[in-house]
């Protein structure tokens, strides 16, 4: 499908129906009780650099275990499989030593999500399936200093962590992507290279792939770890145009309820929700279950605030296959159209100029 294709496609679909996004392919890698043998295969059996922690490098070790897993969720009901490249940068892969593998990774990871959902659609042609690839965060932050004696240290700049991007979203566009997804943003600033990068290379390639937005917030106050407020975030990258926005990991429906109610309000764009299946217990592992994350889930779209809903952290196909029987049948949010638009601007918290503000 060509990507002026894909924008209209999925624009029709979500205006249709709740679409539904793939589970958690890192806990399905857990799952798989691979080790570190596993993860170095024998390209990698002399690196100099444990790899175990490295979940993107499968694509290329193990990659049979990544088209299944992608299998088992497009099986279960999903719409939209990731690639699995959520840290499959060069910034991102410095700490395994493989930051020069970052292109071919997700040349690799696209190839292998592409194959599988073409496989389905053929399977399903009433229920065409896409590939979102995965541009998660970086272990290095632009809006915050790594240095507590020192808050005016970066560990890197604009430029690089741009550049960055720009290699990965390069190799995703070429390895056969349908859109772009920008997920579990915790620093608005390093999205917004993201977006600067993704805008720049789909410009040199000629595409124009749909994006998605998915914000991390780290408190129940709703602000994201950077700092800003969910409006303030929205503000921040509603310039790109978005396919979507919405809020993905950190917790579980439950505490993402109101977020995601206030999002559908002041969002003009489709909106996503791909929580985690709850709170991790003292063990790191994730106890909330299909039945629990899927009733939570109706609950959004009954209120008519969701257009695409998924699973993050600790989520299965199983939970993925429960959510698309518990929004059978729902209908989408609709976008509001606000027909007065007033200037706004955003700092930690949005601005908004009216004509009866105060001088300003």
């Amino acid at each position: 499908m060509s990507p002026p294709q894909t924008r209209q496609r999925l624009e029709t679909l979500l205006a249709e129906r709740i679409l539904l996004l793939d589970g958690a392919m890192g806990t399905m890698m857990q799952r798989a009780g691979l080790g570190e043998a596993d993860y170095r295969g024998e390209r990698f059996r002399d690196h100099s650099h444990d790899l175990k922690g490295d979940h993107d490098i499968l694509v290329l070790t193990r990659p049979e275990v990544v088209e299944e897993t992608h299998h088992r969720f497009l099986e279960a009901g999903a719409d939209v499989i990731e690639t699995y490249t959520f840290t499959a940068t060069s910034i991102g892969q410095e700490d395994y030593g493989l930051s020069e593998l970052a292109r071919e990774i997700n040349l690799a990871a696209a190839r292998l999500s592409r194959r599988a959902a073409d496989a389905w659609t053929q399977r399903t042609p009433e229920k065409p399936r896409f590939v979102a690839g995965s541009i998660g965060p970086l272990q290095k932050t632009l809006s915050l200093s790594p240095d507590v004696n020192d808050p005016g240290f970066r560990a890197v700049d604009f430029d690089e962590v741009r550049d960055s991007y720009a290699e990965q979203i390069r190799a995703l566009v070429e390895g056969g992507c349908d859109l772009l997804l920008v997920e579990t943003v915790f620093d608005t600033l390093n999205a917004k290279a993201a977006l600067v990068a993704a805008d720049e290379v789909q410009r040199g390639l000629s595409v124009d792939l749909p994006l998605i937005v998915s914000a991390a917030i780290t408190d129940l106050s709703g602000r994201v770890l950077s700092g800003q407020t969910l409006e303030a975030f929205w503000t921040s990258v509603a310039h790109a145009r978005p396919l979507a926005v919405g809020l993905n990991c950190s917790r579980g429906a439950k505490d993402l309820r109101p977020h995601v109610e206030e999002l559908s309000r002041i969002a003009d764009v489709f909106t996503i929700c791909y929580p985690n299946a709850g709170l991790p217990n003292a063990f790191g592992e994730y106890d909330e279950t299909p039945e629990i994350t899927s009733g939570l889930l109706r609950e959004f779209a009954e209120n008519g605030w969701v257009n695409l809903l998924g699973g993050c952290c600790g989520t299965t196909p199983e939970h993925i296959r429960a959510i698309a029987q518990a929004v059978e049948g729902l209908s989408p949010r609709q976008r509001p159209l606000f027909e007065t638009r007033h200037s706004r601007f955003s700092g930690l918290e949005a601005l908004t100029i009216r004509p009866d503000s105060n001088f300003m």
